[in-house]
């Protein structure tokens, strides 16, 4: 599917902001405009923005009920009380699990770790893990990336004495749960600056909490699991904006410079460890195979990989997590399989909007997330998929498109639904079987009312417009500085137009549906060599002698010894003036 360009000129007052900061960029005049778009506005903002300092990090004593939260806890390690982390499954909730246990285990050792199982408990806090609590005597839980709707639960555990300090990143209800404290930036009445933080993001910032009031001036042990961090921002994909972006940034440094020993046995069984680690090596590569064990088995194989110190242990506990994830592979070609096949037998009652709303009793509940993600993305449609739970339910996961608020439009129905939580953009539910007929219905009644037309069409935002001349070596190493990529920060894309075939441009890969590009630039006639991928089928138009326009990343090729520049083409088509698309 041909995906729409678009290309938005800037308001009159940020084209002000633009000639302002331009001048501290006289090679390469283009990055003021992607400062620009990311919000940056003064000299002092791209110091900032380029040069990341942990020192810009909020006071987590601005978060709402944080005092509580620390009071509690240093309560607990004084009275020599039994402490459990825990956690969700999910990579959020296991590296959360790991960064908080390893810290608070520098200073107390009663203290324990709890991961629900994904079949027999479900999401969130169980009664069930309320019962082992319970049975080894703990007097206090903090739950991480869960918990902000566990109303019953927690009455439940208070009844048996057991206290909860709630650390969650999902949107809260309308009553909260009666915790001993509540760290979520999420909260109406809470004052942080920041909002959106991963699960492990609000632990990290409890643990932060928690060394301030206890006089604890060096940090280093803290910062040393800002690798855990950064894979739970990447894997979570929350906005890499803010201090998300900070944390990233540290983390990732630590994540290629000295991993804790759980991560490095993921980049020896991935064969990273002689390469950059990226954002997207964690949510391709390093994430899934974390998401595995809950998925497949217990995420609690996780946070065991993750808090180990031994290496042997730590290699034998991944690649029992490895063959997980390689049933979970083919789990996930089935299913998926199996979805399109419905969905297409189905095209025609799907109109322009509906979202898809599929519904299997022999689908693994541990895949049916990333099946959502994939019909999503795949068809443009917020998606729906659902199996059998137990006892008459359902279970099931959503992922939507970009700019519509699924949470909303599954909240919406919150009268047909057991249990639902989750973002903007994924939502996590429970039904009775009975119901799913009427949700389906009343879920494309509002999907249809509510989604535009441009949120159901593929499309590209195109960061730039762009000559050959200025892409040199200061250009990519401006480039370098806006790293980590991903959500509200991606790779900036840039467009040129009327390029022309150098005259080389040639057909590979073994069905030859590539194009390996030299292309030149019309205005500065600059030549660039390029690749794109899949594009086999614009191959007669690049070589018709015509001008075209391109969009594309500049990426860093690395071949033996030598480092060249390449475009990585994200569209190809015919020249044509184009302003606001």
């Amino acid at each position: 599917m041909t995906s729409k360009w678009i290309y938005l000129p800037l308001t009159s007052e940020e084209k002000k902001i633009e000639e302002r900061l331009a001048v501290q960029f006289p090679e390469c005049p283009s990055i003021a405009r992607l400062l620009v778009l990311r919000g940056v506005k003064t000299p002092e903002e791209v110091r900032d923005f380029f040069y990341p300092s942990l020192s810009q990090l909020p006071d987590p004593f601005l978060m709402r009920d944080m005092k509580k939260a620390v009071e509690r806890l240093n309560q607990a390690l004084g009275a020599k009380e039994k402490v459990m982390v825990y956690g969700d499954y999910d990579v959020d909730g296991t590296t959360a699990v790991a960064l908080v246990y390893r810290y608070l285990q520098r200073f107390y050792s009663n203290v324990v770790y709890y991961i629900p199982t994904r079949d027999d408990e479900g999401y969130g806090i169980s009664m069930q893990g309320i019962d082992y609590a319970e049975s080894i005597g703990v007097k206090l839980i903090i739950v991480l990336d869960c918990g902000i709707k566990a109303v019953d639960e927690i009455a439940y555990a208070k009844s048996k004495g057991i206290d909860f300090i709630i650390c969650d990143h999902h949107v809260p209800d309308d009553e909260l749960p009666q915790a001993a404290a509540i760290l979520n930036p999420k909260l109406s009445d809470d004052n942080y600056p920041y909002k959106e933080l991963s699960g492990c993001g609000v632990g990290y910032k409890f643990m932060q909490g928690f060394a301030k009031s206890n006089g604890i001036d060096n940090m280093y042990d803290l910062e040393n699991s800002l690798d855990l961090l950064a894979v739970s921002i990447a894997a979570d994909l929350v906005p890499l904006t803010g201090e998300n972006r900070i944390l990233a940034h540290y983390g990732i440094k630590r994540l290629n410079n000295n991993p804790c020993v759980g991560l490095r046995s993921i980049l020896r069984l991935c064969r990273l460890q002689r390469r950059e680690i990226t954002i997207s090596d964690i949510i391709f590569k390093i994430g899934p195979l974390i998401n595995a064990s809950g998925r497949m088995q217990s995420g609690q194989e996780s946070v065991e990989l993750l808090v180990t110190r031994n290496s042997s242990q730590a290699y034998e506990i991944i690649k029992k997590i490895d063959s997980y994830n390689q049933n979970r592979k083919e789990l996930d070609r089935n299913i998926t399989e199996e979805a399109n096949a419905i969905i297409e037998n189905h095209k025609e009652e799907m109109g322009s909007k509906k979202p898809i709303v599929l519904y299997n009793r022999d689908w693994h509940k541990g895949i049916i997330g990333i099946v959502a993600s994939r019909l999503s993305e795949l068809y443009f449609r917020p998606s729906v998929v659902l199996t059998y739970s137990n006892d008459g339910f359902a279970t099931g996961s959503s992922r939507s498109v970009r700019g519509f608020d699924i949470y909303t439009a599954i909240k919406n129905n919150r009268d047909l639904l057991e249990n639902f939580g989750g973002h903007t953009n994924a939502v996590g539910l429970t039904l009775k079987e009975e119901n799913i007929p009427e949700f389906k219905r009343r879920l494309e009644e509002y999907v249809e009312a509510h989604i535009e037309d441009e949120q159901v069409t593929p499309s590209i935002d195109v960061d730039c417009e762009l000559g050959f001349d200025e892409i040199n070596d200061s250009f990519v190493r401006y480039m370098k500085l806006f790293n980590p990529f991903g959500p509200e920060n991606q790779k900036p894309v840039f467009m040129t137009r009327n390029c022309r075939d150098a005259g080389t441009s040639k057909l590979v890969g073994k069905k030859m549906e590539h194009i390996k590009l030299d292309v030149v630039d019309g205005k500065s006639g600059k030549m660039m060599n390029g690749i794109a991928f899949g594009m086999g089928e614009q191959y007669d138009l690049v070589k018709s002698g015509k001008p075209f326009d391109i969009i594309y990343t500049v990426e860093e090729n690395r071949h033996h010894n030598s480092v060249s520049i390449q475009l990585l083409i994200k569209g190809i088509r015919m020249s044509e003036d184009v302003g606001q698309e």
